[in-house]
């Protein structure tokens, strides 16, 4: 994300509407003002709402779904771990608690600093704090960091972030600790001490230890993959009741010490999240702000289509947050089964899309940029080119003419599988493929099971619509993650969707990730981008914003980039605790 993650991205809910006309960053005025055309404006970058909050009180998360992991060796989706490393497990690094992109600083967590470079950035050692607690007293130890990331490996573990598989040295073919096997390239000479060895430099790597695989898990609470029911607190809250897909509450790890967390500030006592809500109920309880419905936040984004309840009305209007996602939309193609192995039905399927359709079914222009290539604009100093010139609205004609091209003048049938919350964007697509010829059939799936069922490359559909956040502000955080074919798995498999496997782009991938200068690696990426968007693995269609409205009493509420544009859970509370229930 900037540790987006990073993201293998979720499916991100549905951004907020503004009207018709278009928006970019300058654009935006803050609280009652207005964007240029009339319309009222939406909140600015860097917005905090409600001041500052007041220690105590419940604060309550209305849901419409349960996470996808809770477990930190598989926490790899935007808000599950915003909600894991900000409330119930520490990092040996994290981010800043700052709103916009001052959230992006790195910061020491467990560590008492960002990590010490030596052997050419090829060994990083960490120190932990002392005085760092579990919820039942005892101390967190480097052994425990070292045996979740050992166990991040297990196959019965998927779907987390693969720092360590890409980096440690000797990781090759390592299944995890279960028969007593451990990685020698992480090293705990002492308690307060964990050394990794990587197979490579790795100038980024303190960025990476901010991932969910680096927090401790102690190997006699491990419980394999029941442990996503219960994981054991290091950080400010514990679980008190979990059931799953019905209610989640969090209660105060007494054993927490604010001394040694510069970034958590655990204001409210207690955190209840409500799941299994219907997301218009969500979008209009959030909007009268009626009763407890005053101390609660969202867990989504508002829908396209409640916009009209909350622009027009400044008293909602404060209590708007949306900040930029700087995570793409793409429709990835499965380019290793036909008819997308052809090249010519991958770039038939762009020149078919009409970008404009979906962005209007994701809100309008006011909270969605287009996208014209894989990485944000972040990633290409502000702002992404446009290399391909395709029209946003699409070519049908050029389209069709790339299908005659590739033997299917009559087009042909498909699929796509997309999150529940993507189906109106999902619509946007069949109908635009439509015209060209290709006969799109929608699958959707629950958010929670969404990655699960993307992920078995055996039986998935031939297209899905999903999303990528870099890790943090590099490109190494995203192309790698999303079109490198070594490390497609066949379930569990989290970012190359489009199962793109080319031996040129991954042999430049190498050839960029060993050089020492930054710059010359961002110009790099920034090219190889292009040259990965002209073999069509998959189509960029937008980058969003995450916008949340949050009930009256609620304070310290801001967006974060570095988790996707949601909610910071590290510095969010109440205005009164007193009228908050439980």
């Amino acid at each position: 994300m900037n540790k987006r993650t990073r993201t293998a991205l979720a499916a991100l809910a549905a951004s907020l509407a503004l009207g018709a006309s278009g928006c970019s960053g300058g654009h935006r005025a803050g609280g009652g003002g207005r964007d240029g055309t009339g319309h009222p404006a939406a909140a600015k970058e860097g917005t905090v709402v409600g001041g500052t909050p007041r220690k105590g009180g419940t604060l309550t998360v209305l849901s419409n779904q349960d996470f996808s992991h809770l477990d930190p060796a598989r926490n790899w989706v935007m808000n599950a771990m915003d909600f894991g490393t900000r409330l119930l497990y520490r990092t040996l690094v994290t981010y800043k608690a700052a709103p916009g992109v001052r959230g992006n600083e790195l910061v020491p967590d467990l560590a008492t600093d960002l990590g010490t470079p030596s052997n050419g950035a090829r060994t990083w050692t960490f120190h932990l704090k002392q005085g760092v607690k579990y919820e039942d007293g005892t101390p967190v130890t480097a052994q425990d960091v070292k045996y979740n990331v050992e166990r991040s490996f297990s196959p019965d573990l998927p779907g987390g972030a693969d720092y360590a598989a890409r980096y440690l040295a000797g990781a090759d073919g390592y299944q995890g600790p279960a028969q007593g096997r451990h990685l020698d390239s992480v090293k705990t000479p002492d308690d307060h001490t964990i050394v990794f060895e990587l197979r490579k430099p790795f100038a980024e790597f303190p960025n990476a230890t901010a991932m969910p695989t680096f927090a401790p898990v102690p190997r006699a609470r491990d419980k394999g993959p029941q442990y996503d029911n219960r994981p054991f607190s290091s950080g400010p809250y514990k679980i008190d009741t979990y059931a799953r897909g019905k209610k989640l509450v969090l209660v105060r790890n007494e054993h927490w010490d604010p001394g040694t967390d510069e970034v958590r500030k655990a204001y409210p006592d207690r955190l209840v999240m409500v799941m299994g809500l219907k997301a218009n109920q969500i979008d209009d309880r959030m909007i009268a702000d009626q009763g407890p419905d005053a101390s609660a936040v969202p867990w989504y984004a508002l829908r396209p289509e409640s916009a009209v309840k909350v622009l027009p009305h400044a008293a909602v209007r404060e209590r708007l947050v949306a900040e930029s996602t700087s995570c793409t939309d793409m429709v990835q193609m499965h380019t290793g089964r036909a008819p997308f192995d052809n090249v010519k039905v991958r770039q038939a399927v762009r020149h078919a899309l009409d970008r404009d359709a979906v962005l209007t079914a994701s809100g309008g222009p006011a909270f969605n940029d287009l996208s014209t290539a894989y990485m944000p604009a972040a990633l290409f100093g502000g702002t992404q080119p446009d290399t391909l010139k395709v029209p946003a609205e699409g070519n049908t004609a050029k389209a069709r003419q790339l299908l005659k091209e590739a033997g299917k003048p009559d087009g042909f049938s498909t699929s796509i599988t997309v999150s529940s919350g993507d189906k109106g964007r999902a619509e946007a697509i069949q109908q635009s493929l439509a015209r060209a010829g290709i006969k799109v059939t929608i699958e959707t799936v629950d958010p929670s099971a969404f990655y699960a069922t993307i992920g078995d490359t055996r039986n998935r559909t031939d297209m899905v619509y999903t999303g990528w956040c870099p890790d943090y502000p590099s490109g190494s955080t995203f192309l790698p993650f999303v079109f490198d074919a070594r490390y497609i798995k066949e379930k569990g498999n989290s970012g190359n969707h489009s199962l793109f496997r080319d031996d040129a782009t991954m042999k430049r991938m190498d050839e960029i990730a060993a050089m020492t200068d930054t710059r010359q690696a961002a110009e790099a990426w920034q090219r190889l981008d292009g040259a990965i968007l002209a073999k069509a693995p998959a189509v960029p269609v937008l980058v969003r914003r995450y916008p949340l409205v949050v009930g009256g009493n609620v304070a310290g509420a801001y967006g974060q980039t570095s988790f996707g544009g949601q909610l910071d859970y590290a510095t969010v509370g109440l205005k009164d605790p007193a009228k908050s229930k439980g």
